[in-house]
């Protein structure tokens, strides 16, 4: 479902990681290591939010490099800078991603809002949003389209505990048929979603 081959990455003269090939199966996949080792960068270019030096992404069978449209709407992404749009609304930016996707807007993904505890600031501008908030309208729209790939930068930072154990709940549901990827370094969400955690080092086989 999700592919990497020989991604490499470099700020300046700093070398990021390089060579990266993994192939991830349907499961919950934790990057878990300490800071400046690679993890957002790695997330960021599986999503095609930040540009490789070198490699690919397949996603679902679809080339990132080669036919993006196809491949970025297979996959989901949390970024950890939830303010892109600061005055688009939490509903408007599901409204926009499930007509990019070409998704229904439905009850199963209205459901996780209101279990997130979303449903009181869906129509406020995310600028109005604290940093828990706009996460969890990330998350909700994570379950538009059916994705194969979920790729997530710290999705439990600013939530709630009761945000976190739905969370872990919706990861744990995803994971059974397509891959999470995330990175954090909440233990406890590790723990309850029943993530394999990995290195970014390791992603060489």
């Amino acid at each position: 479902m999700l592919h990497i081959d020989r991604l490499s990455k470099r700020y300046g003269d700093h070398l990021v990681f390089q060579g990266l090939t993994h192939t991830f199966s349907p499961g919950c996949v934790a990057l878990c290591e300490e800071d400046s080792t690679g993890k957002s960068s790695l997330l960021g270019i599986i999503a095609g939010a930040i540009a490789p030096d070198a490699g690919d992404v397949w996603i679902d069978g679809h080339s990132l490099a080669r036919t993006p449209r196809q491949a970025k709407a297979r996959l989901a992404y949390v970024p950890d800078d939830c303010l892109a749009f600061p005055s688009q609304t939490g509903r408007g930016l599901l409204e926009h991603v499930a007509l990019e996707k070409n998704a229904p807007l439905n009850d199963a993904v209205l459901d996780l809002a209101y279990r997130l505890g979303l449903e009181p600031h869906l129509d406020k501008r995310f600028e109005q949003m604290s940093t828990g908030t706009r996460r969890k309208v990330f998350l909700t729209a994570a379950a538009l389209g059916d994705p194969a790939v979920i790729v997530a930068d710290g999705p439990s930072n600013g939530l709630d505990a009761q945000a976190r154990a739905v969370l872990a709940d919706q990861f744990k549901v995803w994971s059974q048929d397509r891959v999470v990827l995330f990175a954090s370094h909440d233990a406890e969400l590790v723990r309850a979603c029943g993530a394999t955690v990995t290195p970014v080092t390791a992603l060489r086989q």
